[in-house]
């Protein structure tokens, strides 16, 4: 998928999109605009999902996990009433979880059935994890504050049966993503060059570090610690590499102006 800078801004938008005005039309004015019909759509649609998903669908999760994470952070500060504000903490959490199970249904039909380039498993697709990870720090979150709120104290234990469901799928996402990393840049030999969407992998892994933190904290996994201090190291590390690789393609730009 191509990819242009929009405007002055440093976002990236694809230079095409799918419209659906040309499908099935029958008689009248839509006979003049498109009539394509279900064959016709479905390559259609096959072409775009090859061209257009990949991990940054995910950051809806990301976002509505988001606001679960916020509404249980600011919760302490609504006393006595905190309910209010964990009820909606608690509803954005199990959206994310339901959001997570149809993006990424549609992610593992682009991985299984449609062809795959080097260029096209970009790492954004980092995401896959990450969405997971702060999926397990909301439920988590959750967990730790099921004493303000009686209702949500009988939920804990589907709660954190939740938690800990989506953060072994990211961490079974870890070496498959990292096996695709080299199958990139090992065996395919696409240039190792900085690119903006790095900054999709140094996300989720420090957000792999922060869920995995709290959810030991949560469930009483504390051998998990020694694994959270681990990847929030590999965080600070990717940031560096990233910092740095920004900071030299700057320079470059100055340079060459």
């Amino acid at each position: 998928m191509k990819l242009r800078r929009m405007g002055r801004t440093g976002l990236k938008v694809s230079e095409i999109c799918l419209g659906t005005m040309t499908f099935g039309g029958e008689g009248g004015i839509w006979s003049q605009i498109g009539t394509l019909q279900q064959d016709e759509v479905n390559k259609l649609v096959e072409k775009s999902l090859a061209a257009g998903i990949n991990g940054t669908w995910l950051l809806l999760v990301v976002s509505t996990e988001s606001l679960s994470v916020l509404g249980s952070v600011i919760a302490t500060y609504f006393p006595p009433e905190p309910r209010t504000v964990l009820f909606a903490a608690l509803c954005t959490f199990l959206l994310g979880c339901m959001l997570y199970v149809l993006i990424i249904a549609l992610i593992f039909y682009r991985w299984t059935f449609l062809p795959m380039t080097p260029t096209g498993l970009a790492p954004p697709y980092w995401i896959n994890m990450g969405a997971l990870a702060i999926t397990a720090l909301a439920g988590s979150r959750l967990v730790v504050l099921a004493g303000q709120w009686d209702f949500l104290r009988l939920l804990v234990p589907f709660v954190a049966g939740l938690a800990l469901l989506f953060w072994v799928f990211g961490t079974w996402w870890i070496p498959l993503l990292v096996v695709v990393g080299v199958w990139r840049h090992a065996y395919k030999r696409l240039p190792l060059a900085y690119d903006p969407q790095y900054w999709g992998m140094v996300f989720p892994i420090g957000m792999y570090a922060a869920g995995t933190l709290l959810l030991a904290e949560a469930t009483g996994l504390w051998f998990l610690h020694a694994l959270a201090v681990g990847f929030a190291a590999l965080a600070c590390a990717a940031w560096s590499v990233a910092v740095v690789a920004f900071g030299r393609q700057v320079v470059r730009g100055l340079r060459a102006t």
